[in-house]
């Protein structure tokens, strides 16, 4: 009898402790899921708040080109030397797009500098940073400070609810951040496919979609169901196609190749360009500023910003001076390479339109905003080499689901022409540069 209660005791003990641990794994779970939802609901409305004022801050800035048109000139220059200043002394992680310090968060090995580049803190001062170059005629977008953002407010709220931080929590914070910056919310998800994840899980996968969902759905409820660059329903013929569609790739795919290549050979540790700029950053970024504000001025404002309102224009068979894309682009070089903070995602768009918009001269008998559509493909593709996400948000921005055949096409060859130029994927080689930071407690502030 004794050996027959000493079992019983033991099951009990065993069934209490099996009972327990199924209580804490529901616990988790629930933790877990009131965290991306609350996470995904706060990052959706901090995305459109951000829109807005990002918007009212170029909007403030042309007022004042209005009114004081060579301003710039001076202006300009100077915002761009203290905002790299401010950056590097106080936020060096806050620097550039944001889209490489989360892959990078992702990838890290040590927490102290993964959870340092999606703190909310950091966060905080990526948004004020953007916005005060979006105020001074920037060529940079939000979507790539919006994607840090969004992933840092997703993990603070996970770690306040005590749920462990995994790489599938940054990539549903970044992933839904591309969902409601551009109110694409299959971009969020093909975003997080090809390019915050490495290796895609099914857990990761229910994770990202639910979050895209709750981040769009908000954005939708608030702002309505626009389009962002207005929508284009033209098509293009097949014979047009086949000639169009191999012409855009390979100019895109050079163009966005060469960028990627600048970008990445000029910020490389060991790169004769970065010597220069190490030694006066500062003023480097100056020199930045005057390029910016002297290509403003001669294209009468339609490189400063995003260059949003050319972009439409142009999707929407408008007018834009052949200058405008070569103009945008040495822009957004000099404003990346600036080292400040801010995103190359629109102004890749706009260059890509630009591009387009020289293209269509060689076929003035074509639909013009189908024409600049595969430009913008080609060379977004170029740059951050994603076919599948480039090709997801431009007939998500667009309404073009017409010209995904097209697109799929420009955007394949884009991307191999681009391999050619620049090996490595421009988001992940510029991420290795925050992997190879100290953890924040042992860095010393930059000069």
């Amino acid at each position: 009898m004794r050996a027959a209660d000493r079992i019983r005791r033991r099951l009990r003990v065993l069934w209490r402790r099996r009972a327990q641990r199924h209580a804490t794994a529901q616990l988790s779970l629930v933790r877990r899921r009131i965290a991306t939802v609350v996470g995904a609901v706060l990052l959706g409305l901090v995305a459109l708040a951000f829109a807005a004022v990002s918007d009212g801050a170029h909007e403030l800035f042309v007022a004042l080109v209005a009114r004081w048109p060579l301003a710039p000139l001076f202006v300009t220059p100077g915002v761009f030397g203290l905002v790299v200043w401010v950056t590097r002394r106080w936020a060096p992680d806050a620097a550039g797009s944001g889209i490489p310090q989360v892959i990078a968060a992702g990838r890290s090995k040590n927490s102290a500098v993964a959870l340092h580049l999606v703190s909310l803190a950091t966060a905080a001062k990526k948004l004020v940073l953007t916005v005060v170059m979006l105020l001074v005629g920037g060529s940079v977008g939000r979507e790539g400070p919006t994607v840090q953002v969004s992933a840092g407010i997703m993990v603070a709220m996970h770690r306040m609810l005590r749920v462990p931080i995994t790489a599938g929590v940054l990539i549903a914070g970044g992933a839904a951040g591309v969902a409601a910056a551009f109110n694409t919310p299959l971009a969020g998800v093909a975003f997080a496919i090809e390019e915050l994840a490495a290796a895609y899980e099914q857990r990761v996968a229910v994770l990202v979609m639910g979050a895209v969902m709750i981040a769009g759905l908000v954005s939708l409820g608030v702002a309505g169901d626009y389009v962002y660059f207005g929508a284009m329903h033209a098509t293009l013929p097949l014979a047009t196609v086949l000639l169009l569609a191999p012409l855009a790739g390979v100019l895109g795919g050079l163009a966005g190749g060469a960028f990627s290549r600048i970008v990445l050979r000029a910020t490389a540790p060991g790169s004769a360009l970065l010597r220069p700029i190490r030694a006066r950053p500062a003023l480097f970024a100056v020199g930045c500023g005057l390029v910016v504000a002297v290509l403003g001025i001669v294209t009468s404002g339609a490189t400063w910003g995003t260059g949003y309102a050319a972009t439409r224009a142009l999707v929407e068979g408008g007018e834009q001076s052949l200058w405008f894309g070569p103009a945008k682009l040495v822009a957004t070089l000099a404003t990346t390479l600036s080292g400040a903070p801010g995103g190359i995602f629109a102004p890749s768009l706009a260059i890509g339109a630009g591009l387009g918009n020289l293209l269509k001269t060689l076929f003035p008998g074509e639909p013009a905003g189908a024409v600049v559509l595969l430009g913008m493909t080609a060379y977004f593709v170029g740059v951050i080499r994603a076919p599948f996400t480039a090709v997801i948000i431009i007939s998500e921005i667009t309404a073009s689901r017409g010209m995904i055949l097209p697109m799929f096409a420009t955007a394949l060859i884009a991307d191999f022409v681009s391999a050619q130029v620049s090996r490595e994927r421009l988001y992940s080689g510029l991420a290795r540069r925050f992997l190879d930071t100290p953890a924040p407690a042992a860095a010393a502030p930059p000069g």
